[in-house]
């Protein structure tokens, strides 16, 4: 049996199931009116009815809450669990639960010191020299508790509380494991990844159900087990309003390409390390994540290949966030982009803003996946070919040739490329001090109408298309494909090539040199013997 030797054909002749879904989510859990001093202070003065806000009437609180914890692990049967410092957390939980029988409940508790944000008092002075308390935020190292537990619909999740005012909490659940129960309560046999899926017998319904889980069952989840667990804030709290709310802090959105063959992951990322080295450069993360960087864009822009035993994995940087692509138990390729911050994108934290968050996600891992594959399967026909290397006609309008190794050509057809990817297209404004930089030309001297000549025997070839209603342009997929044949072939085969061979090169060992120098002798040879006939 054949290897496939490309990126291209292991995603399409070998994914035997491809899965798009939620990862890994991490969610702040707070309550919005105590996340300034003054709510805090209304708090306590307005709603408890103190007559000054004081850090001294939070330690009544933070001393019934913990009480509450003991108890409900005493009347639960539940073991609490202190971490010790650099203890993996999930490894304990995973132990656990190879012994927890239950359909959801609590595994156990875990207690460990963090720093955490919180609110504390000192005291001021007025103008006529009286002292008074006042809320200020600070940061202590204080309790964390851990609920690490089991939902029927989510499977393993964990809550972890704050044990210090304003009480802060985080939720953190697993997309794939959700989709696990679900395709369990309705009888549809599949075969398990450690955080994935392997096969399922109704790949459609299984993806359905990981479009489903969205902002509603998360919240839903955190109502039902906030009905359940302990937490620092009474019933008459609640009822005015002091109620938890939830954010983004880190969501894992994730394409999970299962392979029929183990190997072909190792062919994979032999191929994509090789040809996508510079992804991480800011041009390429631009294509990747579609949002516009600058000189003052903060964060870095990088590719990392990182080896664990023998199978590489791809790392790319991007701000906050990051795409990692890697080689999952051996049997499916995993890309998956991590977001850190919703505003770097230009979205607001609040879980009501998954939805935008998704489409940006699931963009990013297919835009990694379409460059790997073009820049590495960029072959075009003859006849396409052919075409571009002479003038044509098109509705009396004439289009030069785009003469494959003219310098020139080479530079526009590297410069589209960079703008195939955004959604938004690309202008003659944009492409201008690229290109001009290309050719070794300061910006102002490439003027607007001479990209206008470029940019219309492009589109009259039919590698760029204009967008209705505007005075932008996006790459077509033969712009795409023709631009990375033209770029690679020309930097990879006929350059190096051509200066193998030529007369001034000082270099005699490659095969081709050697080659080219007996072609010349024989041709020679020949060309004596048929001239002295």
């Amino acid at each position: 049996m054949t290897i496939a030797h490309t990126v291209a054909e292991v995603l399409r002749e070998h994914v035997t199931l491809e899965v798009e879904g939620l990862d890994r989510m991490y969610l702040n859990v707070y309550v919005p009116q105590l996340q300034r001093e003054l709510g805090v202070v209304s708090f306590f003065r307005y709603h408890r009815g103190a007559t000054f806000a004081s850090s001294a009437l939070m330690e009544p609180i933070t001393r019934v809450f913990v009480e509450s914890v003991k108890e409900f692990a005493e009347r639960g049967g539940i073991e609490v669990v202190a971490f010790s410092r650099g203890q993996r957390k999930d490894d304990v939980m995973q132990a656990r639960l190879k012994t927890f029988a239950a359909a959801e409940g609590v595994v156990f508790i875990g207690k460990a010191q963090e720093k955490a944000s919180v609110f504390r008092g000192e005291k001021r002075v007025d103008k006529e020299g009286r002292r008074y308390p006042w809320i200020v935020r600070s940061t202590a190292l204080v309790n964390q508790f851990y609920f690490y537990c089991v939902d029927e619909d989510f499977g393993p999740f964990f809550l972890k509380f704050c044990s210090y005012f304003p009480y802060t909490a985080k939720l953190c659940l697993n997309g794939h494991e959700y989709a696990k129960k679900q395709l369990a309560k309705e009888g549809i046999a599949f075969e398990a990844l450690d955080n994935g899926i392997q096969s399922c017998a109704d790949p459609a319904r299984l993806q359905a159900i990981c479009d489903g889980l969205g902002a509603e069952q998360i919240d839903a989840l955190l109502r039902k087990w906030l009905a359940r667990l302990p937490h620092p804030f009474t019933a008459e709290d609640r009822r005015a309003g002091y109620r938890y709310a939830l954010s983004l802090l880190q969501t894992e959105f994730s394409l999970t390409q299962v392979l029929d063959r183990p190997v072909l992951g190792r062919v994979f990322f032999e191929d994509v390390i090789r040809e996508n080295l510079d992804v991480g450069r800011p041009d390429q993360v631009q294509l990747i994540f579609a949002r516009r960087v600058t000189r003052r864009t903060p964060g870095r822009f990088r590719t990392r290949v990182i080896t664990e035993g023998v199978t590489p994995s791809l790392h790319v940087d991007y701000k906050n966030s990051r795409i990692k692509q890697y080689h999952k138990e051996g049997r499916a390729l995993r890309t998956e982009t991590t977001i850190n911050d919703t505003r770097d994108f230009g979205l607001g934290r609040r879980l009501t803003n998954l939805p935008a968050l998704r489409r940006i996600g699931f963009a990013a891992n297919r835009r990694l996946l379409d460059v790997q594959q073009v820049s590495h399967d960029c072959a075009i026909g003859d006849d396409a070919f052919q075409r571009l290397q002479h003038p044509l006609v098109v509705q009396t309008q004439r289009a030069p040739a785009l003469r494959f190794g003219d310098p020139r050509v080479q530079a526009l057809l590297a410069v589209i490329v960079l703008f195939r990817l955004l959604p938004m297209g690309f202008s003659n404004r944009d492409l201008r001090p690229q290109f001009a930089g290309l050719l070794g030309l300061p910006p102002e001297q490439l003027t607007p109408g001479r990209m206008t000549y470029e940019l219309r025997r492009l589109r009259l070839h039919g590698l760029i298309e204009r967008i209705p209603r505007t005075k932008r342009y996006r790459v077509t997929d033969l712009g795409l494909r023709t631009a990375a044949f033209y770029t690679r072939a020309y930097a990879r085969i006929l350059r190096p090539g051509m200066a193998f061979l030529s007369p001034l090169s000082t270099s005699v060992g490659p095969p081709l040199r050697r080659a080219f120098e007996q072609l010349e002798a024989e041709m020679d040879r020949w060309c004596r013997g048929k001239l002295a006939a």
